[in-house]
């Protein structure tokens, strides 16, 4: 009987059914400043807020090697990544993936290998050809970033790469054939990256001096031991992986440019615009749901005790759609950024904390840029809107315009679609 109550009061099923919409309907039923439920089959509470964001990323009281299930580090980030570290051992890893991104030359040279392609692949577009944006844009970022990594591709591998790279992060939240894909691809890319590490390390293979993927396969861990080859590439995917997801963003950007189409002229005339409609874009549209960490203690968070052992949810989606934090949540509204950017534990799509020496993605500023960069180029690209299904899923994770956004090159752009550009749930 207890275990029978605890299988109907646990709410991983209805997260994966609701997605998106779970969370914020949890803080709809409650006043208190934290959110009480089971994930996983153990207690789970979810915060929320800047002081909540400064709360669940003190170590070592909230915990992420055991935070991660099963299913996640098999699909989105892998076995022994840097995700699952804490203390010391997290420190110095994280200290690969800073290192590589503390020179400014290094993510200019990513943007412009971006653009560069980008241009080059608009330039094959033939007036009225269907272009799927998103698929189209996925294996633009997997040559640009594979190529700047040290990890060219042959024309011929770009697009079943790119595909596995999309399917580890589209499969991560599911159940049923888009999980067993992301698992798929996972295994064929890392199986194939660790033959590349194998070659590299005997010298049967030689990569640029000091090129993202020379300093992953060199890298020493906190014992002073040179990563095993296995976790060597885990890494590499996690710097090549979510690279690559920017493309959900372009299409989520493109989206708002056909909602809007003033935005186009904005981006275009006005100085800062382009950015602050970028950190727009990721504050309105729906990527990660949560993150999780563990309770190493028994905590209290604005009063209220977390039990030892508990899950402990940051709420990500929910606090960028606060409306104390954000007049009107969900209005699209870039202004909210021009000339005032985005505090660090407010704005938290893909996380908060402190970069350098915390959990927060120390890929965020790769991200804004090359969705800047993108965007500009979208805005200036003359394009119709097809009919199609544009509406956004917020019961699938992770969600995406339903068609991928097609567009089609024309001379002129056309306002006219009857596209259904609203967002579902």
């Amino acid at each position: 009987m207890n275990a029978l109550r605890r299988l109907k009061s646990d709410a991983t099923l209805p997260l994966l059914a609701d997605g998106y919409r779970w969370l914020p309907a949890q803080w709809e039923r409650t006043t208190a400043p934290v959110v009480r439920t089971r994930l996983l089959g153990r207690p789970a509470v979810a915060l929320r807020g800047p002081d909540a964001v400064r709360f669940f990323y003190e170590e070592p009281r909230i915990a992420r090697s055991d935070a991660l299930p099963e299913p996640v580090l098999s699909t989105l980030f892998g076995h022994g990544a840097v995700h699952t570290l804490d203390g010391r051992a997290h420190q110095v890893r994280k200290t690969l993936f800073m290192d590589l991104l503390k020179d400014p030359g290094r993510i200019d040279a990513l943007a412009e290998a971006v653009g560069t392609i980008w241009d080059e692949t608009v330039g094959w577009w033939a007036d009225g050809r269907r272009v799927v944006l998103f698929d189209e844009v996925s294996r633009i970022l997997t040559r640009a970033v594979c190529g700047w990594a040290g990890l060219p591709l042959d024309a011929a591998r770009v697009e079943p790469v790119a595909r596995d790279l999309v399917a580890m992060v589209d499969g991560f939240a599911a159940v049923g054939p888009r999980h067993v894909r992301a698992r798929r691809a996972r295994s064929r890319a890392e199986k194939g990256l660790m033959r590349l590490i194998a070659q590299i390390r005997t010298g049967e293979r030689k990569v640029p001096d000091g090129s993202v993927v020379d300093l992953v396969v060199h890298h020493r861990d906190a014992d002073d031991q040179l990563i095993d080859a296995h976790t060597a590439a885990v890494e590499l995917l996690n710097v090549i992986r979510p690279t690559v997801a920017v493309c959900w963003f372009v299409a989520f950007a493109a989206h708002a440019l056909h909602q809007d189409p003033d935005q186009r002229q904005k981006i275009l005339d006005e100085d800062g615009y382009a950015r602050a409609f970028t950190h727009e874009v990721r504050r309105f549209y729906p990527f990660a749901p949560f993150v999780a960490g563990v309770a190493t203690e028994e905590l209290f968070h604005q009063g209220e005790p977390i039990e030892e052992g508990s899950l402990v949810l940051l709420d990500l989606y929910g606090q960028n759609h606060d409306e104390e934090l954000w007049p009107h949540p969900y209005d699209f509204d870039p202004g909210r950024f021009v000339n005032r950017p985005p505090q660090r534990d407010v704005l938290v799509p893909q996380g908060g904390g402190e970069a350098a020496s915390g959990h927060r993605c120390p890929g965020e500023d790769i991200t804004v840029r090359l969705l800047e960069v993108l965007t500009l180029r979208l805005a200036r690209l003359a394009y119709a809107v097809p009919t199609q299904d544009l509406r956004i899923d917020l019961g699938r994770m992770p969600t995406r315009p339903r068609s991928g956004f097609v567009l089609t090159r024309s001379s002129e752009v056309s306002p006219a679609s009857t596209a259904a550009p609203s967002q579902e749930g």
